[in-house]
């Protein structure tokens, strides 16, 4: 493959395997690929189990969840022939370009990352090593493939600008073998966020101020990939909301997590607006608006859970799945390694 042509235009993402995949990843993230994979001839889909073992994992559970998020891919649309879906630890080049990056990265840099600050809390003596280098991995992820495109959330946007950072470093400290492999405009692009859509951020069922986990003590606060069409009613008949009804405009919601969360949820899910929503439904109580919405994510949610149950009973498929994408995977990324190698002058 020659990578002194120009970049060519690709996706790169990932979810962590770390069980439990709910509506907020769903809308958050996996919804997204599937729309990506329309717009971007390339598009590598990465299911980041490394990042997984930044805090320990039962082995048994790791193996499950990872086939588990595979078939969420999978399930939500993903064309796992079009484009590419495999799982981190099958691509070597993720682990040996991090490790460059280690050397190109600041500890400063690294200071500033705030979500190692709220994982590790208190006790960030205690938090690994990989915790804390897990920026530098992330842009290992990305820039790996030369990726151009990133979609994200708005807490990873920082971890993003970590990897443009790094990859500006990288083509100032080597500019000279870079220029002299042929490549004029510096060896790694600097890739731009996705960021859009309703419902990037899907919050807590229980709790509007507290984004949608599946660590939350309540079952109750999430809708669960794999609920059935009687729980996810359950979960909409039971989510917190406040005595008033639904009002006409966006500005009424203002103070109303709650009840933002989900007017955001139902704009997501049929593909509209808020604004649009507030039109058909302002005025109404929400004993009239949440069986409406039970409706509406039982029909979005049900197919892809029963769907994802029926590839889970298939795990030999799953893996070869994955195998034929980390093969895939590697053609892109071992010239990708070569020239790194060479550039930074290792034979």
């Amino acid at each position: 493959m020659a990578l002194n042509d120009g970049m060519i235009e690709r996706v790169f993402s990932g979810v962590q395997p770390t069980g439990n995949l709910h509506l907020g990843n769903y809308l958050g993230a996996i919804r997204k690929f599937v729309d990506l994979q329309q717009k971007f001839d390339s598009c590598l889909y990465c299911v980041v189990d490394m990042h997984a073992i930044t805090v320990w994992q039962d082995p048994a559970e790791l193996t499950k969840n990872i086939r588990e998020v595979t078939a969420s891919f999978i399930a939500s649309g993903v064309d796992p022939k079009k484009h590419i879906i495999f799982n981190q630890s099958q691509v070597s080049g993720h682990a040996e370009l991090a490790w460059i990056f280690n050397c190109v990265a600041r500890m400063g840099w690294l200071n500033r990352m705030t979500q190692f600050k709220e994982k590790a809390g208190k006790h960030k003596e205690n938090a690994s090593v990989g915790l804390y280098a897990y920026p530098v991995l992330m842009a290992a992820d990305i820039l790996l493939y030369r990726a151009t495109h990133v979609p994200v959330g708005e807490d990873q946007k920082q971890h993003l600008e970590l990897a443009r950072d790094i990859a500006q470093k990288f083509n100032k400290d080597f500019a000279e073998p870079i220029a002299e492999a042929g490549f004029a405009d510096g060896f790694f692009p600097q890739p731009d966020p996705l960021i859009a859509g309703t419902a990037t951020r899907v919050m807590s069922l229980k709790d509007g101020s507290q984004k949608m986990s599946k660590s939350a003590a309540s079952d109750l606060s999430r809708i669960n990939l794999s609920d059935d069409a009687e729980t996810i009613a359950k979960k909409i008949r039971k989510a917190r909301t406040d005595p008033d009804g639904l009002p006409s405009e966006e500005k009424g919601l203002e103070g109303r997590a709650e009840a933002r969360n989900l007017v955001n949820i139902y704009a997501a899910l049929s593909d509209s607006t808020v604004e649009d929503v507030l039109k058909q439904y302002g005025g109404q109580q929400f004993s009239a608006f949440k069986p409406a919405l039970s409706e509406l994510a039982v029909a979005k949610m049900k197919p892809i859970g029963d769907e994802m149950n029926r590839l889970m009973d298939d795990p030999g498929h799953i893996d070869e799945i994955l195998r034929d994408g980390a093969v895939r995977a590697r053609e892109i990324s071992q010239p990708v390694m070569k020239a790194v190698k060479g550039i930074v002058g290792f034979i």
